[in-house]
């Protein structure tokens, strides 16, 4: 299967086609503040397959990324505000989890080190005594800092007297569970916006978007779309009711006639599979490959009790099917995907999420995984030298960026919608 070389050829060659092309399709629009995307890169296809517009890990990029991170934040955050000094970022409550308070910390002290003034705060509903006593919380990160985050409540009702003391909501906080009362009340300007939450959000709806964008990025470079996205269907159900797993388990034996026609039709000598995964939220809750229609029936108690809940205990009510991409990449002998951070719509870092635990077909991020800097942001490469802390990005990194850059105008078409409702 030698398509690929080819059409990733095509895309060096098109370049400065597509650079102006993206540039034309932006909306007029605030794009996304920042972002995440994991993209699949089989050999024969690579494709974004998850989308997070409340990226939680930039611990996990490189020094002269976070540097680049910085200047990006700079420009960005003075485009949306004018004059814009303080900023508050509202964070999730994952207390407990040592690794996400050290992305808190690295990412308020990338944002303070771009000059703003930057103030942690959280709903902290479960302490609720630290609120009443202290008004805020100590705790220590997965690498021994300090984060002080603040009870949200009383931050707002402090600076209530203050009109303008915050000049900017930055939200780390996907809102899984709705957008609370006190950002709805607020005057000051939230990013993302509070419709990007996943109480609204439906991954097939942005897959919907992200395929009208690759139908266009495909016809400049002259090959078929399906090399650089993933089939997909959704639909509504309990998972563990009978009748809704054969509602399930016939939508995927339609995607998978689907997916082998296009192997057939390209000369894919393996068999296809899907992932079955929550329709909303991250943190790769809710996930199981499927190799046929038949394993969707056959869910032991274990897997469906897993697959109906989501982050928060939530229940699971929507599912998308979407085509599988295994992975190639592999760091040792781990399989390995690459992960890519934005700031707007420039690559400002990324990483190797691998894992010890998983084979190329499987969900990497679940227990198991790890994580490996690369050397890559979108200034020149002679700016960003490979060093002992980072790894050279893959020789695909340009296509990579491309669909990076895909994904986020896929995005921002999506909140278009949602908040028009």
């Amino acid at each position: 299967m030698a398509v690929l070389p080819e059409i990733l050829n095509q895309i060096s060659l098109k370049k400065e086609a597509l650079d102006n092309w993206l540039q034309s399709i932006y909306p007029s629009k605030d794009l996304p503040l920042y972002s995440s995307v994991d993209i699949r890169d089989s050999g024969f296809k690579m494709a974004v397959v998850d989308t997070n517009l409340f990226p939680a890990g930039f611990n996990n990029l490189s020094t002269r990324s976070l540097e680049y991170a910085a200047q990006m934040f700079k420009q960005t955050l003075e485009d949306r505000v004018k004059g814009s000094k303080r900023i508050l970022i509202i964070t999730e409550e994952h207390t407990r989890n040592t690794w996400y308070l050290e992305n808190v910390h690295v990412l308020s002290k990338t944002i303070s080190s771009a000059g703003f003034e930057v103030c942690l705060a959280s709903f902290l509903d479960v302490q609720t005594k630290i609120c009443e006593t202290f008004g805020f919380i100590e705790l220590e990160t997965a690498l021994g800092n300090t984060v002080k985050i603040h009870c949200l409540k009383d931050v707002l009702s402090k600076f209530t007297s203050l009109p303008g003391y915050f000049d900017m909501v930055i939200l780390n906080n996907d809102l899984s569970t709705g957008i609370p009362d006190v950002l709805k009340q607020s005057k000051v300007p939230i990013y993302p916006p509070l419709q990007a939450g996943w109480h609204t959000r439906l991954k097939s709806h942005h897959f919907l978007a992200t395929q009208g964008i690759v139908n266009q990025f495909s016809d400049i470079i002259g090959c078929d779309p399906w090399f650089f996205s993933c089939y997909f269907d959704s639909c509504n159900a309990d998972i563990t009711v009978d009748t809704d797993r054969q509602t399930l388990a016939d939508k995927a034996s339609d995607l998978f006639k689907k997916i082998q026609t296009k192997y057939d039709e390209h000369g894919i000598k393996e068999s296809p599979y899907v992932f079955l995964k929550s329709n909303s939220g991250t943190y790769g809750m809710g996930v199981q490959a499927i190799a046929s229609p038949s394993d969707i029936l056959s869910l032991n108690r274990k897997s469906r009790n897993n697959l109906s809940v989501g982050k928060g205990s939530q229940k699971i009510h929507s599912f998308i099917l979407q085509e599988g991409v295994r992975t190639d990449q592999k760091i040792g002998d781990m399989a390995s995907e690459i992960c890519l951070y934005q700031v707007s719509n420039k690559v400002v870092g990324g990483f190797y999420r691998v894992n010890s635990e998983k084979s190329d077909r499987d969900n990497l991020n679940s227990q198991g995984m790890g994580f490996r800097k690369i050397c890559c942001t979108d200034l020149e490469p002679h700016l960003h030298p490979r060093n002992q802390e980072c790894m050279d990005p893959h020789p695909n990194i340009g296509a990579y960026r491309f669909l990076a850059q895909i994904a986020v105008a896929a995005a921002c078409q999506e909140i278009y919608e949602l908040e028009k409702k």
